[in-house]
């Protein structure tokens, strides 16, 4: 039934998405190499655990390319008040597992814990003032999204399929080893996952899973797109650098905030009554279109998305002319600092959860008003007084995009990620 590469690929992410020890057998039984082991020294380990970038996959332009198949685990402390120190030892034994199992790349494993402020108000001690995590809320007047407040969040990606769900099955106690390795500590011994999700990126995955909802029947999903929109994104030149979103000070240095939105996706009009051009002004910028600045997916844009200044300044001048204006082109608005440096670093991935075209979006930035601020530029409300453009209609893609879940997390460095304390102690 899967024969060849396509196929193959096609099979190991429905595995993820459906997980369990068949899904794994499955998965294991078509390995063709074994899994990269880790490492017993863990101080040959970065202390940013959102370093991901130098392990990953990058394209001929330099692009980094996220891991292929990704998994979002919820979970909530089992008891109440604040963590013991053996829940500690618990939790640093599970993550120490997968860090001697799993080389830390895309062949292996990559992953991080972080922690919403729900979880810090299980202590007497209150966050430092000046770290910026606030409760989860609305960005959009037209949004009603459900908002994820458990206490963490671990979130594991890789090339592997194999890995991903090895590792989930270790740390959820169905399974003794991780590669091998024993998992003497399950991190459900101390967490219960309260809500488990998917996801995949990168060439060819979106096309071969476009038999959801959210697309139409005609399946027009390109080969070579790595996200269902049809176009690449997260180019180099428009992404913040690890360096920049790290956080410099305090007692979390090292660590960073993160934002993780859930997106239901709604193609059909994109698709059907919209042409390429029209996706190309919409989801760039009407420049774009009218100079011929894409090619298919766009990969003839290299490392940047084409965004200069003149055309991220002139936008209620193509409002005017066009009638439209573009995705990037309004985000990018508020998506430099004085010097010119991009602020938010997006690992965002697609979906079939719930057999629903879907979109996750985490975002990593040093303080959680950075994206509030990046998205508020995106909602485009400030360029409604244009009576061609419409909240929601001529606005860049939000007539195709809508919000289900949004949650705030700091992502601890590596020293303080089991069960971090709010003085960092």
């Amino acid at each position: 039934m899967f024969d060849g590469p396509s196929s193959r690929r096609e099979f190991m992410k429905a595995a993820v998405a459906v997980g369990g020890a068949s899904a794994l057998s499955a998965c294991m039984s078509r390995a063709e190499e074994p899994i990269p082991k880790g490492t017993d020294d863990p101080s040959s380990l970065p202390e940013r655990q959102h370093a991901w970038n130098d392990v990953l996959v990058h394209d001929d332009a330099g692009n980094v390319e996220g891991p292929r198949h990704q998994l979002l685990l919820y979970v909530n402390l089992d008891h109440d008040g604040p963590p013991t120190e053996d829940d500690r030892r618990v939790l640093e034994s599970a993550l120490t597992t997968l860090d001697r199992a799993y080389e830390r790349s895309h062949e292996g494993l990559v992953y991080s814990i972080a922690y919403s402020p729900a979880y810090f108000d299980r202590f007497d001690e209150s966050l430092p003032d000046d770290l910026d995590l606030p409760e989860p809320r609305s960005l959009a007047p037209f949004e009603d999204p459900e908002f994820d407040r458990q206490d963490a969040l671990l979130h594991l990606g890789s090339t592997r399929a194999d890995a991903l769900l090895e590792a989930e099955e270790a740390l959820t106690g169905d399974r003794d080893t991780a590669n091998t390795v024993t998992m003497e500590s399950p991190l459900t011994d101390v967490l219960a996952v309260d809500s488990r999700r998917t996801g995949f990126v990168g060439a060819g995955m979106p096309a071969e899973r476009q038999d959801v909802a959210g697309i139409p029947d005609s399946k027009p999903v390109p080969e070579q797109s790595p996200l269902f929109m049809g176009f690449k994104a997260g180019f180099a030149q428009n992404q913040a650098t690890e360096d920049y979103v790290t956080l410099q000070d305090g007692p979390f240095a090292g660590g960073t905030t993160k934002h993780v939105a859930n997106i239901r996706q709604r193609l059909d009009d994109w698709y059907v009554e919209q042409d390429f051009e029209d996706r190309v002004a919409e989801m760039f910028s009407p420049r774009h279109a009218a100079e011929g600045l894409v090619d298919g997916v766009g990969d003839n844009l290299g490392d940047s998305s084409g965004l200069t200044p003149d055309i991220i300044e002139s936008i209620e001048e193509q409002a005017k002319q066009y009638g439209r204006v573009g995705h990037a082109q309004k985000a990018a608005r508020a998506n430099r600092d004085e010097e010119g440096n991009v602020r938010v670093l997006r690992r965002h991935f697609e979906s079939t959860d719930d057999d629903v075209a879907s979109l996750h979006f985490p975002s990593l930035q040093t303080g959680i008003s950075v994206f509030e601020e990046v998205r508020e530029a995106m909602n485009g409300t400030d360029l409604t007084s244009n009576p061609a453009i419409r909240q929601r209609v001529n606005n860049g893609i939000l007539e195709y995009i809508f919000v289900r879940r949004r949650g705030n997390f700091l992502v601890p460095p590596r020293r303080l990620r089991s069960f971090p304390t709010p003085t960092g102690e």
